[in-house]
């Protein structure tokens, strides 16, 4: 008995080093599962491209529908950790729901790799040695498009957002580098289809530009009706509105319209080259950041385990390796900051039509280089 005993440590250890499993959390269920289909590609096409291994281990995806509900994200993600045994946990489009499993996982002292949510509640006091984001803190990508709008030299913004907390924060990001006036803020419901009353107001306005965060079919509706109320000489300024998750949708009505990212699939390195190719390769679509970002999160896990020879139950020779982010971005620069975001450069991109008829963003120049989220400082992790 005690010697049987004895032995089960052992047999444990190289049960563990026999593979690697992955709770890979994405919204498959509902308008938002493009999002979440985006995401698991990614994260399998990194797979792929690893010939199935994450560290030279065996890797296996446990997928995890979280339905928009952060109950049952919450459930689920227990019995993954409890019943299927997951090594990590990872994946993640909405906050919500991040802020939902960041306890139950971190708590088992699991890893937690957001590959797109980022709020800034864990970006500061509450960051947490078990919990990186390959994405960036929310509060950036808003703040870059204001920044943007000042280096243009705009006077005059009108701001349009959903009546939420995010709509919220990304007005708040905007002001918060746009030094201009602020013409108007307006905020409309998340089920809005119609915005001719607001565009009507926004051209009595007469203002420099616009800028809007309009996620999904809000932005696809925006969009559609701004460029058919002949406001498109007006500049349309965005953040997760012209993406590659709506621009099958918006098609010619969003060509010349603006959004921030830290990525775009025209980048110009070897590892961005190889994932747009062989991503629309296997899945037949254009990816976007909620590709791009998944498929770093399994090189950034490669790098890991790889660096601590398959040893996952050391944890803190894995949370160091996790820090040392070596691998190749697809976005290029890429290195995480004290609080374990992303340090990294944004862009002002533009949408465009390919000459073989699809539509992608591409960057038009760098306006944050090497930029580390406002939250960090406050980050006690050393």
């Amino acid at each position: 008995m005690g010697a049987a005993a004895a032995l089960l440590p052992a047999r444990r250890a190289r049960a563990q080093q026999a593979g690697i499993k992955v709770g890979l959390v994405a919204i498959q269920t509902g308008p938002q599962a493009a999002l979440g289909t985006q995401l698991r590609d990614g994260f399998l096409l990194g797979l792929r491209h690893l010939d199935g291994k994450l560290g030279g281990l065996p890797a296996e995806t446990v997928m995890i529908d979280d339905e928009l509900k952060p109950d049952v994200a919450v459930t689920k993600v227990r019995a993954a950790i409890e019943r299927d045994k997951v090594d990590v946990v990872a994946g993640v489009i909405f906050s919500n729901i991040l802020q939902a499993i960041m306890r139950p996982v971190t708590e088992s002292q699991t890893f937690l790799i957001s590959t797109n949510a980022g709020p800034s509640t864990f970006a500061g006091r509450g960051c947490n040695p078990f919990f990186f984001t390959t994405s960036y803190n929310n509060d950036q990508v808003h703040s870059v498009m204001g920044q943007a709008a000042q280096d243009a030299g705009y006077r005059r913004v009108f701001v349009m957002v959903p009546n939420y907390q995010a709509g919220r924060d990304a007005a708040a990001g905007f002001r918060s580098r746009f030094k201009g006036e602020v013409v108007d803020e307006v905020y409309v419901p998340l089920t809005q289809l119609d915005f001719s009353a607001e565009l009507a107001k926004f051209a009595a306005a007469k203002p420099d530009a616009l800028f809007t965060f309009m996620p999904g079919g809000l932005g696809v509706n925006l969009v559609r009706q701004y460029r058919q109320a002949g406001l498109a000489n007006i500049p349309f300024l965005s953040t997760f509105t012209v993406d590659e998750s709506t621009l099958p949708a918006q098609g010619e009505a969003a060509l010349g319209f603006y959004t921030a990212a830290p990525w775009a699939p025209n980048m110009d390195n070897p590892a961005n080259t190889r994932f747009v190719r062989d991503f629309e390769a296997a899945f037949g679509y254009v990816p976007g950041s909620y590709a791009a970002q998944s498929y770093d999160a399994a090189m950034l896990l490669d790098s890991a385990v790889r660096r601590v020879g398959g040893k996952l139950s050391d944890k803190a020779a894995l949370r160091e390796a996790l820090r040392k982010a070596d691998f190749h971005s697809v976005r290029g620069n890429f290195r995480f900051g004290v609080n374990h975001y992303p340090v990294q450069d944004f862009w002002l991109c533009k949408v465009a039509k390919r000459p073989d008829g699809k539509f992608q963003t591409e960057t038009v120049r760098k306006v944050l280089a090497d930029d580390v989220d406002p939250y960090a400082a406050e980050c006690r992790m050393r």
